[in-house]
């Protein structure tokens, strides 16, 4: 087995965001200017709209989504495109993927195309790939839910992403663990779905890692909420700032129903 390196405990990290698509998201404390790097516009102007929920129920609302789709969605393909980088030695990678997941232990990926530096793809980006697996195997995806089992929630206020009105949560972990973050997360003020969690994790898995800052943009697609993109950023002790940016588009859920079959999981190779 090889060793869990600052890269891989890295990849880890970035896997419990991504294990939070469709259901829940992680979220920590970012300036409003410092880290918005998802393409995505944010505004602090007071949002004013047409039947607007209140904070409170906006957020219950947000809550029986998170259960409900976790009922409902059977699973989901999609594209995934994985560009990591090495800023401090310039190198820099890009991975892009099918990715097949069955609710609620098993997620395959189908290589389409890689290209640039192979320690940067092996090592950062095959790696993610592979804890990602290994986490839905195990069924952790609940433990880092964006809920009130996991978080406390407190109102911030209101502000528009992409020129919609949103809620602004700041969140809390009842918890200091690995896999929680302290930030905050955008309800969309009409539906009551996320729109966007951006944050810091609150406990580093290794001495090698000082701080790892994301944010992360949803998007709805058949009625349920799903990932976007992320980007991330981590300061390591050994190898400087590792930055990751995951796409996901062309999605294709499939909704719950009786009698659904499992598949295992495939390799990841790139080598490619």
């Amino acid at each position: 087995m090889r060793s869990r390196g600052p890269i891989s405990l890295f990849s880890a990290i970035i896997v419990g965001l991504l294990l939070n698509t469709g259901a829940s998201a992680q979220v920590a404390n970012v300036s409003r200017t410092s880290f918005v790097a998802s393409g995505s516009n944010l505004d602090f102007t007071p949002a004013v709209g047409v039947a607007n929920l209140a904070p409170e129920v906006a957020l219950a609302t947000y809550e029986r989504g998170l259960k409900d789709q976790t009922a409902a969605l059977a699973g989901y393909t999609a594209t995934s495109v994985i560009d990591a980088e090495l800023p401090q030695s310039a190198q820099k990678a890009e991975f892009e993927l099918k990715r097949r997941y069955v609710s609620p232990s098993v997620l395959e990926f189908t290589p389409i195309r890689s290209s640039g530096d192979k320690f940067v793809r092996n090592n950062v980006i095959v790696r993610l790939l592979e804890s990602e697996v290994e986490h839905v195997r195990r069924r952790e995806q609940g433990q880092t839910a964006i809920d009130s089992s996991n978080y406390k929630f407190s109102y911030k206020g209101s502000a528009r992403v992409n020129g919609a009105a949103v809620h602004v949560f700041e969140v809390k972990p009842r918890q200091k663990r690995v896999g929680l973050f302290k930030g905050k997360i955008y309800v969309d003020a009409t539906s009551a779905r996320l729109v966007r969690a951006e944050g810091r994790i609150v406990k580093s898995p290794s001495i090698f890692i000082k701080k790892i800052d994301f944010v992360q943009d949803y998007a709805s697609v058949d009625g349920f909420t799903l990932l976007s993109h992320i980007h991330s950023e981590a300061e390591t002790r050994l190898i400087g700032k590792t930055v990751v940016d995951i796409s996901q588009r062309d999605y294709q859920p499939q909704l719950a129903t009786a009698g659904k079959t499992s598949v295992d999981t495939v390799a990841i190779d790139g080598s490619n």
